[in-house]
């Protein structure tokens, strides 16, 4: 049978790519900020093969584990085509291993096997320009001011970052591959059968039908909010709209979340939860309170109602997009992407109060 041909791709024109390899390896929010630009390329060019190479430890934000990583779309896959994976942590950490460069070969030749015609690289890191380009696209996208400015040689054609907000500016990368302005489209995580049996079985367990999800974790020291601050604030959730708390945490982070559950006086529980299961726990929450965090940008793109806790960075560029929510930010706390460790003082002059207030008014809304 012969391919259909949608009315989007007719008006971008006999050029428009047949095949197309999304190249953003990580992190989780940084992918996350991708996914709509990637789901409007989708919309757009509906019949095109559309690849995306990411960092395995995030794959299961396109794909499940129990899903195929190429063939038919589906609920377990329902954005890519294809989802090539890279581990480059655990290959730094083994250069001269012969292991290492079997398994980097591997992926190269994973990415060239498939002749995509176009890679657009939404990262702008050195590594990820050169991962577009040993994919061996003809084409190359990517932003002409990219975050690593030596990234910027490898590109065939460079756009220009338009907008505040991120994912604004990876659209205007999308926009520029298909030669057309476009808006951004709802964005769609996996689905998976088993972990939301999993997850709501978890959840009638420990009574937590109606919940919020805290997450007092951060990607670094200066982004974090007292742990005990948020326990304060699961507890006066419970008490004031019958809310208790779900206390979201990852690796490296269950002292967090024991001071947290701590100081909830039982209003809060910590449970540890795969990112496919997280996936299905946030789909059922009423609200998200954390900071700038993966966790956060995986509620906004689910449209659950979020509480941002704003340090160093800034809600503008970062905050929670497409979603109703409400962003807390001292105007004293600097802007800054340096990962610094050191508490950021202003961001401590948000108050329990503040946090409680601004989470009430968005379940009251979000009922309504």
């Amino acid at each position: 049978m012969a391919a259909t041909t949608s009315p989007q791709t007719k008006l971008l024109g006999r050029n428009s790519p047949q095949s197309l390899l999304v190249v953003r390896l990580g992190a989780m929010g940084d992918v996350i900020h991708t996914l709509a630009a990637v789901a409007t390329l989708r919309r757009t060019l509906p019949d095109a093969l559309i690849g995306w190479i990411i960092e395995e430890r995030w794959a299961e934000l396109l794909c499940t584990l129990q899903t195929p990583r190429w063939g038919a779309r589906s609920p377990g896959r329902p954005l890519v085509d294809r989802v090539h994976t890279t581990n480059i942590a655990a290959w730094r950490h083994a250069l001269s291993s012969p292991r290492t460069w079997g398994q980097i070969a591997v992926s190269v030749s994973d990415l060239r096997g498939i002749q995509y015609d176009v890679a657009v690289d939404f990262q702008g890191a050195i590594r990820s320009a050169l991962i577009a380009r040993l994919s061996q696209a003809p084409v190359l996208f990517g932003f002409g001011r990219p975050r690593e400015k030596a990234a910027s040689m490898f590109y065939t054609r460079r756009a220009v970052a338009e907008g505040s907000h991120i994912i604004e500016q990876n659209l205007s990368l999308a926009s520029a591959v298909v030669q057309s302005a476009l808006t951004v489209a709802p964005t769609d995580l996996p689905r998976d059968v088993r972990a939301e049996e999993r997850v709501e079985n978890l959840l009638k367990q420990n009574n937590l039908a109606e919940y919020a999800i805290v997450n007092p974790g951060a990607g670094w020291g200066a982004k974090k909010w007292p742990p005990e601050r948020y326990g304060e604030v699961a507890r006066e959730l419970a008490a004031r709209a019958g809310v208790r708390s779900l206390i979201n945490f990852g690796p490296g982070e269950e002292k967090l979340a024991r001071d947290t559950e701590s100081a909830s006086g039982g209003a809060a529980l910590s449970l540890s939860l795969t990112l496919t299961e997280l996936i299905a726990a946030t789909r059922q929450a009423r609200l998200f309170l954390g900071g700038d965090t993966g966790p956060m940008h995986l509620a906004a793109a689910l449209g659950v109602p979020v509480v941002g806790i704003f340090g160093p960075t800034d809600p503008v560029r970062n905050g929670p997009f497409h979603t109703a929510a409400i962003a807390l930010r001292s105007p004293a706390s600097p802007t800054t992407h340096s990962r610094r460790n050191r508490v950021d003082e202003a961001m401590l002059g948000i108050t329990v109060e503040d946090a409680v207030r601004a989470a009430t008014k968005l379940l009251e809304g979000h009922r309504g």
